[in-house]
């Protein structure tokens, strides 16, 4: 036989794109349109049903950025479609294919029901199936202008990402509303000839399974009356039966297809638009299920159903109905989809807390899994939190975009740094945006690393990154791929279903252990520096509320615990952990209203802090740490004079002098307080830092080396940082001043003013303070350069192993060599408040207020000595999305921290961040909580969300061992329990000696509930 391969196949292709797929709409009559352009932000339904209409003529351009049109649309049904499909298609001016980031819009009866949304890839909205003839059709169509940011492909600088910079100029080009009649045969016809064809394409070329497919449909296109698709499209699909009826094979791969529709809650536009999107894809999606009783949809992000619940209640009716259907499956369990490194160990668990408890109060249903398939990369401390917070799996995506490893596992067993482990799958189709494509069907295959052991995987399918969601011609793709040779086996199901059934069949899957590092995107850990610092700042802000609060609720007669305040301050705080806002990767609308919700979020939690201080009573003033350790440190009074206090842990002293250890000296450029010798160079580095209790230098080379690289990455301008990075840069020698500015037996601090670049400048004052080894270094900068990122350097005599790094509930260590790619690959990597250096005997710690970003080397000197570097990574100043990201003021505060063992840095890096705070208080109430034993931490302290009045308390082991102690309660103690993350029960707690002893294992997470007597 000749091969006529290449004839049959680019047959298929034009008959189907121009016959096939132009028949499916038999015949249109237009839409009547009128519009209304919104002024300034939405209004609501109300306020556009009332507004003034003009008529609006197709190939009108409309919608200014961020716009919103309000468009009347009227027709009536023709008396000759009588027993036909009718619904109303619109194309908005639609360009390309991605329906989440460009013209969408929503559909309303005139009484204000939302029906459904249209997009590129969804324009229509049914009306009759099957019409009577003459039915009236009227619409008010929300229509949003969103720009389409990305247009060229993220290699554009565009003013679009702020209303206040885009400018007014219309951006679309409405083609086309009609009323039409959907030709179903056709419809299915062309679905038919899709799957099929894109099965063919992906057999190998003596596949015999390919020609087969191949012969089917050259003999069913001679069927085709080119004349009359509608009256032949029945014999071409009687003919194309046989190969679409031949089951798949018995081992064959099967795919758990759930539906699904990622809606980022910010990136190419702001919250605002978020809370229309979500109304918009939710509609469809309920749309969806009303058509196809086999379809389910997972959706996760609790703050999405609250939008909807209080801004379309139509809306969350629909999707009430759904879940009680199952056809909606609640998932994930989390707020939002945070970033996966950068919240803080209470943050995820309030991650957890809020989101279940939202699925549990609304739809009586218990999330059992993690859903995050975008965020950027995961930290080693979530199988943990995970599991404490009563989920059994978890699931991830974005591995799959590694730069240069490919993740070993798709189903495994994830093991955390405490030992806990999560079962875990990462879809072998790499996307979380399927379609069911033959090309993606092929591609899950062929990738499935578990071949051997398992043979199934999930797919989670629908548009996304903007919303949209599942669309009929995806169901109907699924349907025809349930049981095709050839091809997977497609089967909708619910993810826990799927991830029972994945363990049943490899309970002996395979483990990895630690973080699951991202191989791109490694700038998320630094774009944006002030959203950062706010999360950062808020977190910190957050423990001290409710510390002071429990405090005051417990000994202050009158005083009121504010739950509700500090449940919606907490919610704002976690819906920007949202994974493109915290990791600076959205427009710059996004980041300007991140920054001043931070700042209203501090001033809130600091008038609460206030209020619960003031609760205490007056007499004198008194000096409160809210850190989980005893601390003896300098602090200036309200005068700005300098004391030196001691305070206990949690707890609070009177504002008096203490006898420091030892006086600092300030001679020169020389500071000098009997524990560290720090001599600040005329350049303005650190020359020398000699820690006098080791008897040894601490620097190999001068420290504090400031270093600005040029940072232009291959793409991804926000979210990536490439190795060529390093090749080009400026280190910043020339001070204009080095200049002592505080002379007190108390501290020393000497300031450093820099120039540089175009037009930025860098002032760092340099302390040195009485009784403490810690050197900070308060950086204030005036940044304006672009497409570079600055860069602090402590290279240290140390021969380093490891770096330790603080994450959530702990720390993890990494390399500092580059034996293999993996290591090579962690160039950058993240951290919270230290990082950590050591070898036998002695370490070097470099604490943080509000980095995240950061890398660890090491090199052999000629002398045979290791320097190990410790490079901070301050300020970047990437383009796209946002072209002006990180531009104006930062002020932030690193320190060196010589001689430091873990637990000083874990101890210092509370200290930094939770600075001493001053107050007008009476009495000396006792801490709320206190421990009795090395390396059991406190991480949070509060009364029980039930309002019970029970405390609750959450320790963990901070040194990555063993750890026994006691929790003492300054209190009468009734009962102790042992709960999860959500404050259920697990287990009584001993309570012995009117304490509560605990024994942790490394890294454990312990939450207790305690009854007050």
């Amino acid at each position: 036989m000749h091969d006529e391969s290449r004839r049959i196949e680019e047959r298929v292709q034009r008959l189907h794109d121009q016959r096939i797929k132009t028949a499916v709409y038999a015949a249109t009559v237009p839409f009547e349109v009128e519009a209304w352009q919104a002024p300034g932000e939405p209004v609501p339904f109300e306020e556009a049903a009332a507004a003034s209409y003009e008529p609006f003529a197709m190939g009108t351009p409309w919608g200014p950025p961020w716009g919103t049109t309000w468009f009347r649309m009227r027709g009536q049904v023709p008396a000759e479609w009588a027993g036909k499909r009718v619904e109303a298609v619109i194309d908005l001016g639609f360009v390309g294919d991605w329906p989440g980031n460009q013209a969408e819009a929503l559909v309303h009866l005139t009484d204000g029901t939302p029906l459904k949304a249209v997009n590129p890839l969804n324009q229509y909205v049914p009306i009759a199936n099957p019409a009577t003839g003459g039915e009236t059709v009227d619409y008010l169509v929300e229509a949003a202008s969103n720009p389409d940011i990305l247009a060229d492909n993220f290699s554009k600088v565009t003013p679009l990402g702020d209303k206040l910079t885009a400018g007014d100029k219309p951006l679309y080009t409405f083609r086309s509303a009609d009323l039409a009649v959907l030709d179903e045969e056709v419809w299915h016809l062309d679905l038919d000839v899709q799957v099929l064809r894109e099965l063919m394409l992906e057999l190998g070329e003596h596949d015999p399974r390919r020609h087969e497919i191949a012969h089917a449909l050259d003999r069913a296109m001679d069927l085709l009356d080119l004349d009359d698709v509608s009256g032949s499209a029945t014999a071409v699909r009687e003919a194309l039966k046989p190969v679409l009826s031949k089951p798949a094979h018995a081992s064959a791969h099967t795919i758990s297809g759930v539906g699904h529709a990622h809606i980022d809650s910010a990136w190419l536009w702001p919250i605002r638009e978020t809370k229309r999107k979500t109304s918009r894809t939710f509609s469809n999606v309920t749309s969806l299920a009303d058509e196809y009783d086999d379809f389910i949809f997972a959706c996760s992000q609790a703050q999405q159903y609250e939008w909807v619940r209080d801004n379309y209640p139509k809306v969350w009716a629909r999707i009430q109905e759904s879940v009680k259907n199952g056809q909606w499956a609640p998932v994930g369990g989390m707020w939002v989809e945070s970033d996966g490194n950068l919240p803080g160990g209470e943050a995820v668990a309030r991650q957890f807390v809020h989101g279940k408890r939202f699925f549990m109060d609304h739809f009586g249903i218990e999330t059992k899994g993690v859903w995050l398939p975008d965020s950027f990369g995961y930290n080693a401390a979530y199988p943990q939190i995970a599991k404490l917070a009563g989920n059994e799996w978890f699931l991830t995506q974005k591995i799959s975009w590694n730069q240069t490893n490919k993740f070993p596992h798709h189903t495994f067993w994830w093991e955390g740094i405490d030992g806990t482990r999560i079962f875990t799958h990462f879809p072998p189709v790499d996307t979380y945006n399927a379609r069911f494509s033959g090309e993606e069907m092929s591609r899950a295959v062929r990738n499935y690393q578990e071949k051997g052991g398992a043979s199934r995987s999930l797919a989670p399918f629908g548009w996304g990154d903007g919303g949209g969601g599942p669309t009929r011609e995806i169901m109907e793709r699924a349907r025809r791929l349930a049981d095709l040779e050839g091809s997977a086996k497609v089967v909708v199901e619910h993810p826990d279903e799927f991830f029972a059934k994945a363990r049943e069949e490899y309970p002996d899957a395979p483990v990895w252990v630690g973080e699951l590092y991202l191989e791109l995107h490694r700038a998320t850990y630094t774009s944006q520096a002030r959203t950062k610092q706010g999360n950062r700042r808020s977190e910190h802000l957050l423990r001290e509320a409710e510390l002071w609060a429990t405090t005051a609720a417990l000994h202050a007669p009158g005083y009121s615990y504010p739950y509700e305040k500090l449940d919606r301050l907490w919610k704002t705080v976690l819906l920007h952990q949202f994974h493109d806002i915290l990791p600076g990767s959205s427009i710059a609308w996004v980041h300007r209203e991140a920054e001043a919700e931070y700042a209203r979020v501090a001033r809130e939690l600091q008038a609460l802090t206030a209020e619960a201080m003031a609760a205490l009573g007056t007499g004198g003033p008194r000096v409160f740490n809210t850190s989980p350790c005893d601390r003896a440190e300098v602090i200036r009074t309200a005068d700005g004079a300098p004391v030196y206090v001691q305070v206990p842990a949690s707890g609070s002293a009177p504002l008096t002098d203490a006898e420091p250890p030892q006086p600092v000296t300030v001679n020169g450029r020389t500071l000098d307080n009997g524990l560290v010798r720090v001599e600040v160079a005329e350049d303005g580095t650190l020359a020398s830092v000699y820690d006098l209790r080791a008897g040894r230098e601490v620097l190999a080379e001068p420290g504090n080396l400031l270093r600005l690289h040029t940072d232009l990455p291959n793409y991804w301008d926000a979210w990536d940082i490439d190795k060529h990075y390093k090749n080009r840069y400026t280190d910043l020698l020339d001070a204009s001043s080095v200049t002592v500015v505080e002379q007190d037996p108390l501290l020393g601090a000497i300031r450093v003013e820099r120039d540089f670049g175009k037009g930025s400048k860098i002032t760092q004052t340099i302390t040195v303070r009485a009784g403490s080894p810690r050197i900070d270094i308060e950086t204030d900068i005036d940044w304006h350069e672009t497409e570079k990122i600055l860069k602090a350097a402590f290279p240290v005599d140390i021969r380093a192993p490891h770096s330790s790094a603080e994450i959530q509930f702990g720390h993890i260590q990494r390399p500092t060599h580059t034996n293999t790619s993996w290591e090579a690959a962690r160039f950058e990597v993240s951290g919270h408040r230290w990082v950590h250096i050591g070898e036998p005997g002695y370490g070097v710690a470099v604490i943080n207020d509000s980095t995240y970003g950061h890398d660890v080397s090491r090199t052999v000197r000629e002398d045979g000595g290791t320097t190990t570097t410790v490079r901070l990574s301050l300020v970047r100043a990437p383009r796209i999305p946002d072209p002006e990201a990180d531009q104006g003021r930062h002020r932030f505060t690193y320190a060196l921290l010589p001689g430091a063992s873990i637990e000083d840095a874990v101890a210092e890096g509370y200290a930094l961040n939770l600075p001493l705070r001053v107050a007008d208080a009476a009495g000396a109430p006792e801490p709320v909580v206190s421990v009795e034993g090395e390396g059991v931490t406190v991480e949070a302290v509060k009364l029980a969300d039930d309002t019970s009045g029970d405390v609750v308390v959450r320790l963990y082991e901070s040194r990555g061992g063993r750890a026994t102690g006691v929790l003492r309660t300054g209190f009468p103690l009734a009962a102790a329990q042992i709960t999860d993350l959500l404050e259920r029960p697990l287990e009584d707690a001993e309570i012995a000696d009117g304490g509560v002893p605990v024994t942790l294992r490394p890294f454990q997470i312990l939450t207790l509930r305690l009854r007050r007597g």
